[in-house]
């Protein structure tokens, strides 16, 4: 088994990422190397656990580490505070101690909760994450975020705890829908457009490779975005500054995400591909990148099977000024005045803050009717 590693280089908390087909056979002997715990609490989702749980569960037993599992829904819908409530009494009622080590089994949404759950029980449990999507393994696994919706927008109640260890087995990923797997890649793509116009070329250039065949260039995708994304990670971990700039499309998608309803109507990644593709025609807008960019942009989506327009995505009923209001809870808002991510052009994205409402108004309103 080839395995390939990166590191996040945080002080005092830093951690590797370990990407390789068949780690999760391996998982149970890479957490032993880190660290002895007296057990190990899974989290995991229906999906997940029938497809995985048995061969995590068997390397946990082969490295002689204690386990209980326990299994939520999938979807988006899990990440709330019901969702969380159950989850923090499952492992009340486990007796999960402070020497025990959570584990977060699953895609984005059982990453985000778990790694909250594992925040704020007994004041901080560390936690591993192993990411069974694409877009968990190039993103929401890496950097320490964790959150749960509201109906007053994504991602807006949560803290900052960073894992101990993230496994990525790019062999489950053999598993995933192609949708999944599509959604994931838009994330990947971000990634070049926001530093690098040579990934973002070799990405559309291999696009359909890496989503079809399990091999290096999908490997070399998921490592390269790891890499980006510790090295913005490690400047800013708390998001003070540049570590925005991974948010690229993303005040768009999450309220294309809130308006769907979190129902799997809209994935992450189809509301990213379609807000990077809004965010750079924003910036032509606002004159800060030549015009035909974010056609360049849309095309890059559009080969990879993503949505390219909003109009593409199911009518939620949502008008521009539904929008702005909620762009305007955005944690990237400040002093009540809008929020982006824009960019001079691929590879060049920057902040910008107290955005005019009026293009965002206009923009919104030509993309509902195109």
């Amino acid at each position: 088994m080839s395995v390939e590693r990166c590191r996040v280089g945080l002080s005092g908390r830093a951690y590797e990422i370990v990407v390789g087909a068949g780690l999760l056979a391996n998982a149970g002997s890479e957490i032993a190397k880190l660290r002895n715990p007296k057990r190990v609490f899974i989290v995991s989702d229906e999906n997940v656990a029938r497809l995985h749980l048995a061969t995590l569960s068997q390397s946990l037993d082969k490295a002689a580490i204690s386990h209980v599992e326990t299994v939520l829904p999938p979807g988006e819908a899990s990440k709330s505070f019901s969702m969380l409530e159950t989850l923090v009494t499952r492992m009340l009622d486990a007796n999960v101690e402070r020497s025990d080590l959570i584990i977060a089994f699953g895609g984005g949404v059982i990453g985000d909760l778990t790694g909250f759950a594992a925040g704020i029980v007994k004041r901080g449990l560390d936690y591993v994450q192993i990411p069974t999507t694409l877009l968990a393994q190039v993103d929401s696994s890496v950097g320490g975020k964790t959150a749960i919706d509201t109906p007053h927008g994504k991602n807006l109640v949560g803290l900052f705890h960073q894992p101990v260890l993230v496994l990525s087995d790019t062999a489950t990923l053999e598993t995933l829908p192609a949708r999944e797997l599509r959604s994931g890649f838009a994330e990947v793509l971000k990634y070049g457009l926001i530093s690098d116009a040579k990934f973002a070329g070799w990405l559309t250039a291999n696009s359909q490779t890496i989503l079809s065949l399990a091999g290096p260039q999908r490997t070399q995708a998921i490592l390269t975005s790891c890499r980006m994304k510790a090295a913005v990670v490690e400047a800013d971990e708390r998001e003070g500054g540049h570590r925005a700039l991974l948010n690229l499309g993303h005040t768009f998608a999450h309220a294309i995400e809130t308006f769907a309803g979190y129902t799997g109507r809209v994935l992450h990644g189809e509301a990213v591909a379609v807000g990077c593709g809004l965010a750079f025609e924003l910036s032509e807008l606002l004159r800060y990148c030549p015009a035909g960019t974010s056609a360049q942009v849309r095309a890059m989506f559009a080969k990879a099977g993503l949505p390219a327009h909003l109009s593409e995505l199911p009518d939620s009923g949502a008008g521009p000024a539904d929008y702005i209001r909620l762009m305007l809870q955005d944690k990237k808002a400040k002093d009540r005045k809008l929020t982006f991510i824009l960019a001079r052009g691929i590879g060049e994205a920057f902040v910008a803050h107290g955005v005019d409402p009026q293009p965002v108004h206009q923009l919104l309103a030509a993309a509902a009717r195109n």
